[in-house]
């Protein structure tokens, strides 16, 4: 009979996977900060290696513990904490770091000086090569011709987000002070959306600067690849008229040269290319949550930007696209000279072979010769140890014929038996040479 499973009482404790909690807490890892308005909001970016994420970790710890906070915990890449009259917010990303401060908005100024107490001072340290550098002023309503003639009219982009409760307007162009200028009006959004809206903003002013980095990737490529493609083509071309293993083994020398080059840049820009891709990806789903409509005679932020992403990614895809045919064409051609190399040193092994054989062959011949020679001259010794037995039992009186009859006599029998004698060794080498194979 099946026992009933207890019920009630206090559940019980299990053992847990090491990274349960940091899959959990990945999702609050970044968390939309609310935000008042009217803030003013500056962005900025840097490419650090993995010795500069570590020093410059340490050096925001002893920022922290001057300010009489608690610094960033080991093996955080997120850290917030009050500064002057807003926070600054610090991430860690795989080849880049961030610093983001909100602080009180001059209404009285649009764009004008940067906002007094930010910690973008002397005292503050780049943790690497600034990329991204942004200055966000979030407002409530503001007359058009005020704020219009503060962007480059050209590249102007103007936007509803949120299905109208908010417009943003942007020029992706530097200021003076080298920031790229983003002006958010609220008009009903709440304070955790706003704070939304903005980090969403950030993050795609971050992610499409970064995927641009791809594009002059692949400029710096473009111009070896080219060079590849003609070197390959003036190769293949060599391989038709190209005889003997001398000329094939040059060939194919140059063909792994080639090879190795083309192979050592695709692996150089294989994280570039990938990572671009990634940061694209990002971008398009960043202006998918914004939820951008476009605005009446506006040009919108994502037919902006996709004028100049798309095709920067199409040629980052178009010169991996290059890399990897030509790729598979050094190897195809490469497999084909190593075949004829390899023919070619077999046709130079079978002469070999051949040259071998005939020289055995003549010392078969030698050695039997010498043999026939050796029989003679054994059979002349022994003879004539036989004449001197022959001439002494005469000496004796022993009733024997004269010794050089008897003599003559053991002539053949002797050439006969150290013949025969000669035939048998020969045979008995044969056959142990046979029963070792």
């Amino acid at each position: 009979m099946e026992k009933n499973l207890e019920t009630g009482g206090a559940l019980p404790t299990f053992r847990a996977s090491p990274l349960r909690q940091r899959v959990l807490g990945e999702v609050h890892a970044r968390p939309f900060r609310p935000l008042l308005t009217p803030r003013t909001v500056l962005h900025y970016a840097f490419l650090t290696n993995s010795d500069e994420a570590i020093s410059d970790k340490e050096w925001l710890k002893e920022f922290c513990t001057s300010r009489g906070v608690a610094g960033p915990a080991d093996g955080a890449r997120y850290h917030t904490l009050e500064f002057g009259e807003g926070h600054l917010s610090w991430e860690q990303h795989a080849e880049f770091t961030t610093y983001t401060w909100n602080g009180s908005a001059d209404l009285d100024h649009l764009f004008g000086a940067p906002p007094a107490g930010h910690p973008f001072g002397a005292a503050f340290r780049a943790p690497g090569e600034l990329l991204v550098a942004v200055r966000l002023e979030l407002r409530d309503e503001i007359d058009e011709s005020r704020w219009r003639p503060t962007f480059e009219e050209g590249s102007l982009t103007v936007s509803s987000l949120e299905r109208g409760q908010a417009t943003v307007a942007t020029d992706f162009r530097q200021d003076g002070d080298g920031l790229s200028r983003f002006l958010v009006l609220n008009h009903s959004m709440s304070d955790v959306q706003t704070g939304a809206i903005v980090q969403r903003l950030l993050e795609l002013e971050t992610y499409r600067t970064l995927a641009m980095l791809g594009l002059f990737e692949a400029n710096t490529l473009s111009p070896d690849i080219r060079k590849f493609e003609i070197e390959l083509a003036a190769l293949t071309e060599q391989m038709k008229t190209a005889t003997g293993l001398d000329s094939n083994r040059n060939l194919l020398n140059k063909f792994t040269e080639l090879a190795a080059s083309l192979e050592a840049g695709a692996t150089a820009s294989t994280f570039r290319f990938g990572a671009s891709r990634a940061y694209y990806e990002i971008v398009k789903i960043r202006l998918s949550a914004l939820q951008e409509e476009a605005m009446p005679g506006e040009l919108t932020m994502s037919s902006f930007l996709s004028r100049r992403l798309s095709p920067a990614m199409r040629t980052c895809q178009a010169i991996e696209d290059r890399q990897a045919m030509l790729s598979r064409k050094l190897a195809r051609a490469t497999n084909l000279l190593r075949t004829r190399v390899d023919v070619d040193l077999e046709q130079q092994n079978r002469s070999l072979l051949e040259s071998m054989n005939r020289r055995a062959r003549l010392q078969l011949r030698l050695q039997q010769t010498v043999e026939g020679l050796s029989v003679a001259a054994v059979s002349y010794y022994i003879v004539g140890l036989f004449s001197y037995l022959a001439k002494g039992a005469s000496g004796y009186g022993l009733p024997l014929p004269q010794p050089s009859v008897t003599t003559a006599i053991a002539v053949p029998v002797v050439v006969l038996f150290i013949w025969w004698t000669v035939r048998r060794i020969r045979a008995h080498h044969v056959k142990q040479d046979k029963d070792d194979l």
